[in-house]
């Protein structure tokens, strides 16, 4: 039988940077209805790698769609990962959110790359409006079950973990099989290291124009009890991520 977990909560704000339709949010919302009241609002669109960027100089659009999970009050939103989580609790979700959900993301946000990650960035935006925020990701593969394993024992067990200011909690699932998962590593720290290391190919586009394109070359060492390091030892890796920006 399932294990249920009645964590009190009022409300919840998902977003995420794959875009409204993506299936990480779809099952980190059918997860989260257990926890509260569950919000989405989330990009239209991929929005992947913008990190904590907002927009300042027009106008954002939100309108509310069909979502696959009964319950779930969803917008579908123009901007950034970090103008959802603005507009959702500052407009959308009365008496703002208790707490922000970012992802699932396809992909890890872990060491270097977490600088990137609108993932991070939206749950950044959150601490930054004083709310608790959990960011998740998982490795790019189609397989997930790792991630249904855990994930609502990681979520009755961050809910009510305290953060100080400008700090989330960072939770990255492998993607290996549920057979291969050694279990979960707590109190990670950010590595130093990079997922993939960056080159760029050049395409001679014309006399004077160079295209460039970034290839990442994967990447297969992390310090000893880092995010990068759980992962690729396939650990489910859960750790505090602070904004220093």
């Amino acid at each position: 039988m399932e294990t249920l977990y009645y964590v009190q909560t009022k409300s919840i704000l998902i977003t995420n940077d794959d875009r409204i339709d993506a299936d990480g949010i779809v099952r980190l919302a059918r997860a989260a209805i257990e926890f509260g009241e569950v919000w989405v609002v989330a990009p239209d669109n991929q929005r992947s790698a913008m990190s904590h960027s907002i927009t300042l100089r027009h106008s954002i659009d939100a309108w509310k769609v069909e979502f696959p999970v009964p319950g779930v009050h969803a917008y579908a939103c123009d901007g950034k990962p970090a103008d959802c989580v603005r507009i959702g609790a500052l407009n959308i979700v009365p008496g703002k959110p208790d707490h922000v959900f970012s992802g699932i993301n396809y992909g890890y946000n872990a060491a270097s790359d977490l600088q990137y990650s609108a993932t991070a960035g939206a749950a950044f935006e959150a601490s930054f409006q004083k709310i608790h925020a959990i960011a998740f990701s998982e490795g790019a593969c189609e397989n997930h079950e790792v991630t249904d394993r855990y994930l609502k024992e990681i979520i009755a067990e961050l809910l009510n973990k305290p953060l100080g200011i400008n700090q989330i909690w960072n939770v990255n699932f492998p993607g290996c099989r549920l057979s291969e998962c050694k279990g979960i590593l707590r109190d990670r720290e950010v590595s130093t290291d990079v997922f993939y290391l960056d080159r760029y190919n050049e395409t001679i586009v014309s006399e004077g124009r160079i295209s460039y394109m970034v290839e990442g070359i994967r990447n297969y060492n992390a310090e000893e009890g880092t995010d990068l390091k759980a992962i690729f030892d396939h650990f489910v890796s859960i750790g505090i991520a602070t904004n220093i920006s």
